[in-house]
């Protein structure tokens, strides 16, 4: 053993020496080469875990969406969209034929009923009374000769009476005398008749002449007008409208409304609108009236329901875009939640609602609802201001989730 020992201590010490010898160039740049392969495996190593510890807890934050429930107004409406119109108007057009003398309105102008708004030129129409008139005064002349003929022949026929009662003149004379009559009082009768024609017509000309001055109809605003001071006017076919009055005092809504929701409208019930230019306020009315015949755009039925508002300032013009709702239930200081956070009974009236407890614990619990809209819920009972609610999943609550199931147990690298 000895001597196995101190064969093997020289080869040993040359090792040694070999080894505290320094290495080549090229060992030296071999090494340095693994530093650099293995630095950047632990960077991303490092970058990863650090991701994963950030992330984590950032969607164990967000994992649910809470809320508490706000006590303020709600109500449950019927959305429509609509247009402003007068509540009464009127074309005023021409019921005689001629030229529009003068145009005394302009658009914007208020009018009084039995205002003077227009003229047309009765040149013609008074030509036409003058001709009747006189017609009728030769009718009334031939009258005065007919009446005497008939005064005649009665005369006559009392005379020839007298003759064939005492013999002294033949029977024929007498019924000749009996057919004068008839025939004096035929052609007075004749007369009297076309007498009353031409009065008819004198009477006509004269309403014309009437028709010339065009009177306002209603107390209201001058609209439109259709016509021009010198046009020549045409009422033999149709009768032209001059210009159209609206009552603006007072506004009608004409909302169309889907055939899936007319059924939920009731007259009587309260609605309002807004308008673009002031979506802030409201107009309030009732229903009035909903038109039973529909309209058809794009393959959609709409009926049309509307309701009176005032406008003693003027406000509301015609044609303006309205949106409307009719209101079906309504509450005011009410405890409301978001929809999303109430999972309905079955009776309608109940539900349930997951409630954050001091703990961080979530608890279901009961509730009874009310008034329900597409965004928020009554809550009658169940509920207090400071409870706090969940509303929904959060967003990064998917987004772990899948990445749970294709890398379950692995924090992300990237």
């Amino acid at each position: 053993m000895a001597d196995a020992t101190r064969k093997i201590a020289p080869a040993l010490e040359e090792q040694e020496a070999a080894a505290a010898q320094p290495l080549p160039a090229r060992s030296k740049r071999g090494r340095t080469r693994k530093r650099w392969v293995i630095l950047p495996v632990v960077l991303v190593a490092a970058a990863g875990w650090y991701g994963w510890s950030v992330y984590g807890k950032q969607e164990a934050a967000e994992a649910v969406v809470t809320e508490m429930p706000v006590r303020g107004d709600i109500e449950n409406s019927v959305t429509a969209s609509g247009l402003l119109s007068p509540i009464k108007d009127v074309d005023v057009g021409a019921q005689v034929s001629g030229q529009l003398k003068s145009l005394k309105v302009e658009i914007g102008d208020s009018v009084k009923e039995g205002q003077l708004i227009a003229e047309i030129d009765s040149a013609s129409i008074e030509t036409q009374i003058e001709i009747a008139e006189a017609e009728l005064a030769n009718l009334e002349a031939q009258m005065l000769d007919k009446s005497a003929q008939v005064v005649l022949a009665s005369a006559t026929l009392t005379r020839q009476r007298a003759l064939v009662a005492g013999n002294s003149a033949a029977q024929s004379a007498l019924d000749e005398a009996v057919a004068a009559l008839a025939a004096a009082e035929a052609n007075v009768d004749s007369l009297k008749a076309q007498v009353r024609k031409q009065q008819a017509t004198l009477k006509d000309a004269r309403i014309s002449l009437g028709y010339t001055k065009i009177y306002a109809p209603l107390t209201g605003t001058i609209v439109d007008i259709a016509a021009k001071e010198g046009q020549t006017l045409n009422s033999n076919q149709t009768a032209p409208t001059i210009v159209t009055i609206g009552n603006l005092s007072t506004m009608t809504v004409e909302a169309q409304v889907s055939e899936a929701d007319v059924g939920k409208l009731k007259v009587g019930m309260n609605a309002y609108f807004t308008l673009l230019g002031q979506p802030g306020k409201r107009y309030p009315g009732t229903l009035r009236q909903i038109k039973p015949t529909p309209a058809t755009e794009n393959n959609v039925v709409l009926y049309y329901a509307l309701f009176d508002v005032p406008n003693p300032d003027g406000a509301l013009m015609m044609n303006m875009t309205a949106q409307v709702f009719f209101v079906e239930s309504a509450a005011k200081d009410v405890l409301t939640v978001p929809v999303a956070a109430v999972h309905s009974g079955k009776d309608g009236t109940s539900g349930e609602v997951t409630v954050v407890t001091a703990s961080g614990a979530h608890e279901t619990r009961t509730v009874e609802t009310g008034i329900r809209n597409r965004v928020r819920v009554e809550i009658k009972q169940g509920l207090g201001e400071k409870d706090t609610i969940v509303v929904g999943a959060g967003a990064g609550d998917k987004a772990s989730s899948g990445r749970a199931n294709s890398r379950r147990g692995m924090p992300p690298m990237f």
